[in-house]
């Protein structure tokens, strides 16, 4: 049975080329090449495809708003996402949203097909090393802010987060409505807990491990 694939990519030339890459590998069938968010998700409801290959900003839609749709209606097509680049809070996001593959546009083409092979046989893709690092960290990042949030309790983890916003300890006791020798105590705690010897070093510590 054929690979039924929806492409999805704003820029007519990349759409074009994909499709174009795609139509005639055998054992692949496009079902529809989408150029906005909107359509994208539409021709995932109506064709039920097993693969989307999804641009990761478009008008209308994102990639990721597309993602989250997907994820919402649990709708079991895979998907690779596409993109020029990709910062790492987007990545994390794509990540928790199943996210099954990315192809960075540089290499798309000359990979894709592999790539969607693999997807569809329940593997994941990672094309380039730098975007395989860059997982590997954020998965670091939220093991840590788990470590973190087992040791800290929920008004010490909100605290933290209330430094990464640059607040001073005064400010810190007035939002609290505690004091603000009350405030210092708390900071002397989650600086133990946390083998940190100061404010910086939290602010680091906290920017690490993903707590603000």
């Amino acid at each position: 049975m054929a690979i039924r694939l929806v492409l999805a990519d704003d820029h007519p030339l990349i759409l074009q080329a994909l499709a174009s890459l795609l139509r005639p590998e055998e054992g692949f069938e496009v079902v529809a090449a989408c150029g906005h968010g909107v359509e994208a998700l539409e021709a995932v409801r109506r064709h039920r495809p097993d693969i989307l290959v999804l641009d990761l900003r478009m008008p209308g839609l994102s990639g990721l708003d597309v993602l989250r749709a997907l994820a919402a209606e649990k709708l079991a097509t895979r998907t690779i996402l596409l993109t020029a680049m990709i910062r790492d809070d987007e990545m994390l996001e794509a990540i928790r949203l199943g996210i099954k593959g990315v192809l960075l546009k540089e290499m798309a083409l000359a990979s894709v097909v592999q790539c969607v092979r693999k997807v569809h046989a329940g593997e994941n893709w990672l094309e380039k090393r730098s975007v395989a690092r860059t997982l590997d960290k954020l998965m670091r990042r939220e093991s840590g802010a788990r470590d973190a949030a087992g040791v800290l309790t929920p008004r010490e983890l909100e605290m933290v987060q209330m430094i990464g916003r640059g607040l001073r300890n005064k400010e810190i006791a007035s939002q609290l409505s505690i004091g603000e020798q009350t405030v210092k105590v708390h900071l002397s705690r989650i600086y133990a807990k946390l083998g940190v010897d100061g404010r910086l070093a939290l602010l680091r510590y906290a920017e690490d491990n993903g707590l603000l």
